[in-house]
């Protein structure tokens, strides 16, 4: 694959664990200076509590603000001059609102017309007008709910007179253009001037996934219609073509091959994420459909909706860092004795130094020794059995943590741990076991009695659980199941369409999240992510220079939001649809490095990340059409906006803790990954935001590697191990906070990788390679039900019939004595 290999990047080897190089190496001990830490003081203690409400999407006019660039922002205009230029020889002496919707749509079909021209440039000024009219003619408003509300009816409109069909064929042939492409590849620097048409192409189609995906209360009954039909439009394309989502995933490949940089691979990734969000539904309609198939599956109801009760959560008090209380007392050499050891969190620098060496460390050299000298004097006090008081006066305040009445998950019990409990039990009392049989309780005491009826009032059946037992008796018996009823959802049709290429795809989208990241370094064989950014003419003064640098920085944050939402509702709709499915992408992303990548992104400090002001609200859609623009000045690009924190950001952390959870959530082989490239202090660095859903999946990650951290860390993180009590869902029977896990055998990591790569396949194989063994065909070994057979013919035998029985039977002699032969 020639997209191994950009950047460091996310590249799987030859389709094995472990092969092909990684992101990260796992750190050689004895090379992790304590200087390597970033100084984690600011804001860490103190910081406030993040009111933020997770949903599918951001609100509607910042969904639409984040699909421009400030670079774009010049274009507004051509598109208004392009309109109003062919509106005034259309429609004489009256202006856009005051049309009745029949000469609208005359308008529009006029348009349309003129995208089929053969000249360009023409077809540019159209799609410019149209582009115009999806922007919702904001030259004929005052206000910006005037501006959105022209936006989402003209978009309808658009939609009912066939505009995306004609625009997907122009997107067709952009994606085509040779000529385009190989003027792109000779250019030194590519610019916005690369991707015109394209940007035009994508930006209307955006426009109207984006309004017609999102419901109001208001709107008209065919704009309900409308919904519907477009969803199944994009879902369930017609004539055997590929979905669209499969279009937008060729042009990712395509872009990260090399093949065609000047794609606008922002916009692309938007409108990717929109259509999959549109067409899959998102986290509520997911629920709701999980919910619907355990009832037809005959499996009890979901304990609890997991959406409410994250919602219902109340955030932790962060961890305190040595760091931070060290600082509040004067730095001494020679005198480590008489520094107050702290207990709560004394070691978590020790065993949590960075696997990522951080050039950019923010403590200076000096300081740097005498923090590390301090923590060294407490760890020989430690190693020598020295109890050392601390002084209560010099303590800082501790935050008290209030723990609810009830703990908000309902226990969860595996049949898998009930076996597990009772083998054990079996072994002890009795000297022997009996397989999976969890009924008969003979020969063991009470006590495990009560024991085992617990477990099985909190035993939960997964949806994956049924599924993997029906595809064990698919392989079994193949012939007597018969054929598999598969039903024909978006989900199904999406999988099968990028199953051949979805290793591709995966790849693809990992490399542009990695160049994306703010961790990165700026490498010469990177992908070039800034060609929908970068004007024709670099910017020459400082202010313009400000400006810039707030829109790249936009820039990335949004391609990262994009991705991570994408990739988590892929995940989550090819779970519900099939476990293999879903384990198929997960083992593409893990081969392609996604694990370290992910932690690479959360290396950094994520209180900045989260409250980055990389916006200027007089620049955006719509303020920026309706409103004079102030002058800009160093300061207005500096101040932001006056939100707490960047939602799309806090909405990025989210989904990427929610990804590294799916990938890691009972595979023993990638927890391990956790523990080699030491998450532990990466993640409790993220413990800071005071959000109760990230801290939620933070503390997942946490537990399940708990067990592998060793004793000491788990005495020093005393704090992190009662947030992970008091959050996180209890499964009965596990040791999480001990280590001592029957599972936990290192040579068993590889086959457990290796037996679900075997599982997938054959799933793979047997459901979508259609063509079947011959052997496997049945045969009918009757005579006369052969011989009765209808047999389709042709027509044109009926009329040559008697001409075929001359030359194929009459004319031939037939050989009777031949027969005695085969006797």
């Amino acid at each position: 694959m020639e997209e191994a290999g950009a950047a460091g990047s996310a590249v799987p080897g030859d389709g094995a664990p472990g092969k092909g190089r990684p992101l990260l190496q796992p750190p050689a001990k004895g090379r992790e200076p304590f200087r390597s830490q970033r100084k984690e003081s600011e804001g860490s203690v103190d910081c406030p509590s993040v009111e933020f409400e997770y949903g599918d999407a951001d609100a509607y006019a910042a969904e639409l603000s984040e699909l421009y660039s400030y670079t774009e922002e010049p274009e507004f205009t051509i598109n208004r001059k392009c309109f109003e230029e062919d509106f005034q020889t259309q429609v004489r002496g009256k202006r856009w609102p005051e049309l009745e919707l029949a000469q609208q749509k005359a308008y529009v079909m006029r348009l349309l017309d003129k995208l089929e021209v053969i000249n360009r440039d023409r077809r540019l000024k159209a799609a410019r007008s149209i582009l115009y009219l999806a922007q919702g003619v904001f030259g004929e408003c005052d206000v910006e709910a005037e501006v959105l509300r022209w936006s989402r009816h003209n978009n309808f409109l658009l939609y009912q007179m066939g505009t995306f069909t004609a625009f997907l064929e122009l997107l067709n042939m952009e994606i085509d253009n040779s000529q385009a492409c190989s003027s792109a590849l000779r250019k030194p620097a590519i610019s916005l001037a690369d991707s015109t048409e394209l940007r035009v192409l994508l930006s209307v189609m955006y426009l109207m996934v984006e309004n017609v995906r999102v419901e109001a209360e208001d709107d008209l009954p065919e704009w309900r219609n409308s919904r519907e039909t477009f969803r199944t439009e994009l879902s369930f394309p017609v004539h055997n073509e590929e979905p669209f989502a499969l279009l937008l995933f060729t042009m990712v490949t395509k872009f990260c091959s090399g093949h065609a940089p000047h794609f606008p691979m922002k916009k692309v990734l938007l409108l990717l994420w929109k259509v999959l969000l549109f067409t899959l539904g998102g986290f509520e309609a997911l629920q709701a459909m999980k919910a619907k198939k355990r009832d037809m599956l005959g499996l009890p109801p979901l304990p609890e909706d997991s959406i409410q009760v994250m919602r219902s959560m109340r955030a932790a008090s962060p961890p305190t860092y040595t760091i931070e209380l060290l600082e509040q007392q004067p730095l001494k050499r020679g005198h480590r004795s008489r520094r107050p050891l702290v207990k709560q969190d004394s070691l978590d620098l020790y065993n949590e130094r960075d696997p990522f060496k951080n050039d950019e460390a923010g403590v200076d050299e000096e300081e740097n020794d005498d923090v590390d000298s301090g923590i060294e004097g407490e760890l020989d006090l430690m190693e020598r059995g020295a109890v050392v008081q601390a002084v209560p006066s010099q303590r800082p305040p501790i935050e008290r943590v209030s723990f609810p009445k009830g703990l908000p998950w309902a226990p969860k019990v595996r049949q898998k741990d009930i076996e597990h409990f009772l083998e054990t039990s079996r072994n002890k009392f009795i000297g022997f076991t009996l397989g999976q049989d969890t009924d008969t309780l003979v020969g063991l005491p009470r006590p495990i009695h009560e024991s085992v009826k617990t477990l099985k009032q909190h035993k939960y059946v997964s949806i994956s659980d049924i599924q993997i037992k029906n595809e064990e008796e698919l392989e079994k018996c193949p012939m007597s199941l018969g054929e598999e009823d598969v039903q024909e959802t978006p989900c199904e049709m999406l999988y099968r369409a990028m199953l051949y290429n979805l290793p591709q795809y995966m790849i693809a989208l990992l490399k542009i999240l990695l160049a994306a990241a703010p961790t990165s370094k700026a490498k010469t064989d990177s992908i070039n992510i800034l060609a929908d950014v970068l004007p024709e003419e670099m910017p020459i003064t400082v202010l313009q220079s400000m400006k810039l640098g707030v829109d790249v920085n936009r820039h990335k944050e949004i391609i990262v939001k994009s991705i991570s939402a994408s990739l988590l509702l892929l995940l989550k709709h090819f779970k519900l649809n099939h476990i293999y499915q879903f384990e198929y992408v997960s083992q593409h992303l893990v081969f392609a490095n996604c694990i370290p990548l992910i932690l690479k992104f959360f290396n950094q400090n994520i209180m900045s990340y989260i409250t980055a002001k990389n916006s200027i609200a007089v620049l955006d859609y719509p303020h920026c059409t309706v409103h004079e623009l102030p002058e800009l000045t160093a300061e207005s690009l500096e101040a932001g906006d006056s939100n707490q924190f960047c939602w799309r950001n806090l909405f990025s952390c989210i989904n990427l803790l929610r990804l590294l959870n799916k990938l890691t959530k009972w595979k023993h082989s990638r927890t391990m990954m956790l523990v080699v490239f030491k998450s532990a202090p990466i993640l409790k660095r993220a413990l800071k935001v005071k959000q109760a859903m990230m801290q939620l999946y933070v503390l997942k990650l946490l537990k399940i590697q708990t067990k592998y951290l060793g004793r000491q860390w788990r005495k020093s993180n005393m704090k992190t191990m009662s947030a992970i009590y008091q959050k996180v869902r209890h499964r009965m029977n596990d040791d999480w906070a001990y280590g001592n896990d029957i599972d936990a055998r290192p040579w068993d990591f590889q086959a457990e990788e290796c037996t679900l790569r075997a599982n997938i396949e054959a799933f793979n194989s047997r459901r979508y390679d259609k063509p079947q063994d011959a052997e496997f065909t049945p045969v009918d070994n009757c005579l006369q039900s052969v011989l009765g057979q209808r047999l389709e013919l042709p027509e044109d035998f009926y009329y040559s019939y008697e001409l075929w029985l001359e030359r194929e039977v009459f004319s031939q002699p037939i050989r009777w004595e031949e027969l005695l032969h085969y006797q």
